[in-house]
C-alpha cells in the first residue's frame, strides 16, 4: 500500500514538471520529422559506396596522387571519422589522417553507452539551462540514429535505478519520465518502476537492505572501438583516402590574396610504419583529434591559448556474473558526487567511470587509486553476499575526455559539455568537445562551418539514417546462417554476426578447418572468448597493422581479459607475420610491444601489484600451518620450495599429465622473486592476498588444493587458466 501510494504522489509531483518540457519536446519533434523528409531527398545525392575496401597501400597511394583534396581530417576517432564519412557522402574529395589506429584513443575507452545524458537533464532543469537541455535533446535524437545504423554494433539496455529511501522514488521517477518525453518518439522503450521484490528478481545481487524500489530506463550501448571502425570504413567505402598510422608533422601555408594573410592549404605529414614523408594538399583543413586538440591548434598559431581542459575516467571489468546478463545499474551520486555505471558488457561486466584532471597523453594508465574507489561503491549496491574481490578485475583502463573551454565565448573559463566548432584566421576548422553519442551532429556542423568558411561546393548533410560497415544486410537470426553454412559454433556465430554484420561470411569463409566433428571451422584464439584465428586474417584488410591493433580494437580481448590476451598474443604475432610478411626481429618487437601495453594501459602492472616478494603474510596462526602442510605435500624432501619436478611428482601420483610449458607458466605466476622456483613464504604470500580478495584465480592455488583433497581418490585435477582477475 505504501508503495501504491508513493507512485500516485510521484505521478502529482511530476506532472508540472513534465508539462514544462512538453512544448519544447513536441516542437522539436515536429522539426526532426520535418527534417527527415528532407533528408530523404538528400540522401539521393550520396555518392556510389565501392563494393571492395582499399587496402592501405592504396590508399596512401591516393593522399599523395590526387592532388589537392577539398577536406583534410586530422584524427581518426569517432569525431574525425564522422567528419571524413559526412564529407565524403556530400560529394567532397576527402581524406583522413591518423598518428596511432582508428580509435586507437578515447573513442575506444568509453562507457560504452549511446545516451542523452540523464544527469545533463537534471543539471537543465534544476538550473532552467537551456543549452543543457538543448544538448541532452540532441544526444537523444542522435542515440537512435546510432541505434538504427549499426543495429549489429549496438542494441538498447535497461538500466536499473535502486531506491533506498522513499523520498527518492517520487524525485528520480520525474527525471527519468522527463528524460523518456525528450526523447519524444525517439524514447526507445518508456521507464517503468518496480516494487523491491521484481527488482531482487531481475537484479538478485542487488543489497536488499532498505531496498524501497527501483526505477529502470532504457538507453543504448555499443561495441565503441568497432563503432568508430565501422564509421571509418564507411567512409573509405564512400571514397575519402583514409590512413591510420600517418602522423601529421606540420600544417602547410600558402599566401590568401583576397584576404591578405596565410592560410592552412594541407599538411606535411609520416607513414610512421615506413618513414616516408609527404604532402597532403586540401582547401580545407579539419583539427579532430580529441584531447590532441592544442597541439595541432598550436601548429597553426603558437601563441593561442588552450582550450582543452583533460579528465580522466577510468573504468574496470569484472566477471560476468557480478551483474545480469541484460540489465545494467546506475549509482546516481557516488560518496564524491559522480555517477557510476554497473553494465554488463560482452558477457562480462563493465564499472566506471571516475573523473579527474590529468595530463594529455598518449597512453593514459590507471591508478590502483581509481580501481579501489570504483570497487567500494559497487560494493555498497552489492548484497553482502556477493564478494567484490579486488582480484576479479580482469582489465581496467583509462580514457581522456576532451572537455573544452569555448574561445569565442564572454566567459573562457567556462566548460562546455557540449562540442564547440572553431574557425582560425587561417581557415584551420577545429571540432573539440561532445560526446561520443553525437558524434555524427558534431561531425555535420563540422562540415556545415567548412564549407561556409572556404567556400566548397557540397550539398546537406547526408549521414542521418546512413547505415554503417556491415549494416546493409544484417538481421538479428544472420548468426543462424553462419553455423548452417559453414559450421562455426553458435557462440562464434553470435560473435561474428553483432561484431562484423553482413560482413560476417567473409571471415567465415576464412575460417580454418578444426579436424573436429564439431566445430567444423573456426579455430579460437584462446578458449573462453569467441574470438576465432580468421579474424586476425580479416582484421589486416581492416588496416590493422600491429598486435596491439587487434587485442584491443579488432577484437575487444585486452579490455576484457588481460591475462587470455596475452595467452593469445604468440599466435596472433604469428599469423600477422605472415600476412604482413614480418621478419623474426619485428615479431619480437610487436610481442613486446603489446605486452607493454597490457602491462601499463590495460592494468596489468597493478595486477602484478597485487602480489610481489614484499607483500605482507597475514593469515591466522591455524591458516598458516594448513597452507605449509599443504606446501610440504608437494615439498617431500623438506627443500623450503618447490620447482616443476616436485609438482610433476605429485601430478603423477594421482595420474594426471600436464605440459612442462604450462607447468612453467604455473609456477612463474608465483614465483616473485623469478628464481625458478617457488619458496614457502611466497605460497603464504599468495594464500594471504588470496584470503584478502587481492589475487584470484591462481592456478598453483587451485592446482594445489585440488591436490590435497583428491590424492586418496585419484580424481583429474583442474588446470585451466580460470580467467583470474587483475
Amino acid at each position: 500500500m505504501a508503495f501504491q501510494k508513493a507512485v500516485k504522489g510521484t505521478a502529482l509531483i511530476g506532472g508540472g514538471a513534465i508539462a514544462t518540457v512538453f512544448g519544447l519536446s513536441r516542437f522539436s519533434e515536429y522539426r526532426n520529422k520535418h527534417g527527415a523528409l528532407v533528408q530523404v531527398e538528400a540522401a539521393e545525392c550520396v555518392p556510389v559506396r565501392k563494393e571492395h575496401l582499399p587496402t592501405r597501400e592504396q590508399q596512401l597511394q591516393a593522399l599523395q596522387s590526387d592532388g589537392e583534396f577539398d577536406v583534410l581530417v586530422i584524427g581518426g576517432g569517432a569525431t574525425g571519422c564522422g567528419c571524413a564519412l559526412d564529407a565524403a557522402t556530400r560529394g567532397l574529395k576527402t581524406a583522413l589522417l591518423e598518428r596511432d589506429d582508428f580509435s586507437s584513443g578515447t573513442s575506444s575507452r568509453s562507457t560504452k553507452l549511446i545516451h542523452g545524458g540523464v544527469r545533463y537533464l537534471q543539471k537543465a532543469i534544476m538550473k532552467l539551462d537551456l543549452e543543457q537541455y538543448r544538448m541532452v535533446k540532441e544526444a537523444l535524437e542522435e542515440r537512435a540514429h546510432l541505434l538504427q545504423s549499426a543495429p549489429h554494433l549496438s542494441a538498447p539496455l535497461p538500466i536499473m535505478l535502486p531506491i533506498y529511501k522513499w523520498w527518492q522514488l517520487p524525485y528520480y521517477w520525474v527525471g527519468i519520465k522527463l528524460y523518456d518525453l525528450v526523447a519524444g518518439s525517439q524514447c526507445l522503450k518508456s521507464s517503468y518502476v518496480l516494487t523491491k521484490s521484481r527488482a531482487l528478481e531481475l537484479f538478485p545481487m542487488l543489497r536488499r537492505d532498505k531496498l524501497v524500489g527501483a526505477i529502470v530506463y532504457y538507453d543504448g550501448q555499443h561495441n565503441d572501438a568497432r563503432m568508430n571502425l565501422a564509421i571509418a570504413l564507411t567512409a573509405a567505402r564512400y571514397g575519402a583516402a583514409t590512413a591510420n598510422y600517418t602522423e601529421v608533422l606540420h600544417l602547410l601555408k600558402g599566401p590568401d590574396t583576397e584576404r591578405g594573410r596565410q592560410r592552412v592549404c594541407g599538411v606535411h605529414c609520416r607513414d610512421v610504419l615506413t618513414g616516408k614523408e609527404f604532402d597532403v594538399r586540401a582547401k580545407c583543413v579539419i583539427n579532430a583529434t580529441g584531447p590532441f586538440t592544442d597541439s595541432v591548434r598550436k601548429m597553426d598559431d603558437e601563441e593561442v591559448p588552450n582550450i582543452c581542459q583533460p579528465s580522466a575516467g577510468v573504468h574496470i571489468v569484472m566477471p560476468g556474473y557480478y551483474s545480469p546478463d541484460n540489465m545494467g545499474l546506475l549509482d546516481p551520486a557516488t560518496s564524491d558526487g559522480r555517477v557510476i555505471f554497473f553494465l554488463p558488457w560482452e558477457k562480462m561486466t563493465i564499472a566506471g567511470t571516475t573523473d579527474s584532471p590529468t595530463d594529455v597523453t598518449s597512453h593514459p594508465i590507471p591508478t590502483e587509486e581509481d580501481i579501489n574507489f570504483i570497487l567500494s561503491e559497487v560494493r555498497h549496491y552489492l548484497g553482502p553476499d556477493v564478494e567484490v574481490r579486488r582480484g576479479d578485475v580482469l582489465a581496467a583502463w583509462s580514457g581522456i575526455r576532451p572537455l573544452v573551454t569555448n574561445p569565442d565565448s564572454k566567459d573562457t573559463q567556462s566548460i562546455s559539455r557540449n562540442h564547440v566548432v572553431t574557425v582560425s584566421d587561417s581557415g584551420l576548422v577545429t571540432i573539440a568537445g561532445g560526446k561520443w553519442t553525437t558524434y555524427r551532429a558534431m561531425a555535420r556542423d563540422t562540415i556545415d562551418a567548412a564549407i561556409q568558411e572556404h567556400n566548397l561546393k557540397a550539398g546537406s548533410c547526408n549521414t542521418m539514417r546512413l547505415q554503417l560497415e556491415g549494416a546493409h544486410d544484417w538481421s538479428p537470426t544472420l548468426y543462424i546462417r553462419l553455423v548452417q553454412d559453414y559450421g562455426l559454433e553458435s557462440e562464434v556465430a553470435q560473435h561474428l554476426a553483432s561484431t562484423y554484420g553482413d560482413k560476417a561470411f567473409e571471415v567465415a569463409k576464412i575460417a580454418q578447418v578444426t579436424g573436429k566433428r564439431w566445430p567444423i571451422v573456426g579455430k579460437r584464439l584462446v578458449s573462453e572468448f569467441p574470438y576465432i584465428e580468421a579474424e586476425v586474417v580479416y582484421a589486416v584488410k581492416e588496416y590493422a597493422r600491429t598486435a596491439v591493433d587487434i587485442i584491443s580494437r579488432r577484437t575487444r580481448l585486452a579490455f576484457l581479459n588481460v591475462q587470455a590476451a596475452e595467452e593469445a598474443l604468440p599466435r596472433i604475432v604469428d599469423i600477422m607475420a605472415r600476412e604482413l610478411n614480418w621478419s623474426d626481429q619485428k615479431k619480437k618487437e610487436e610481442l613486446e610491444t603489446a605486452k607493454t601495453f597490457l602491462y601499463y594501459e590495460m592494468g596489468y602492472k597493478v595486477k602484478t601489484d597485487q602480489l610481489t616478494d614484499t607483500s605482507e603474510i597475514c593469515l591466522v596462526p591455524a591458516d598458516i600451518e594448513r597452507y605449509k602442510k599443504r606446501f610440504h605435500m608437494f615439498d617431500k624432501d623438506k627443500k623450503g620450495f618447490i620447482t616443476i619436478l616436485d609438482v610433476q611428482r605429485v601430478l603423477e601420483s594421482v595420474c594426471v599429465q600436464i605440459d612442462e610449458n604450462t607447468l612453467h607458466e604455473i609456477l612463474n605466476e608465483v614465483d616473485l622473486n623469478k628464481n625458478g622456483q617457488v619458496e614457502l613464504n611466497e605460497f603464504l604470500q599468495l594464500m594471504s592476498a588470496i584470503q584478502k580478495g587481492r589475487v584470484s584465480g591462481s592456478r598453483l592455488a587451485v592446482l594445489m588444493k585440488s591436490a590435497e583433497e583428491k590424492l586418496r581418490h585419484r580424481q583429474p585435477i583442474p588446470v585451466d587458466r580460470s580467467g583470474g582477475g587483475l
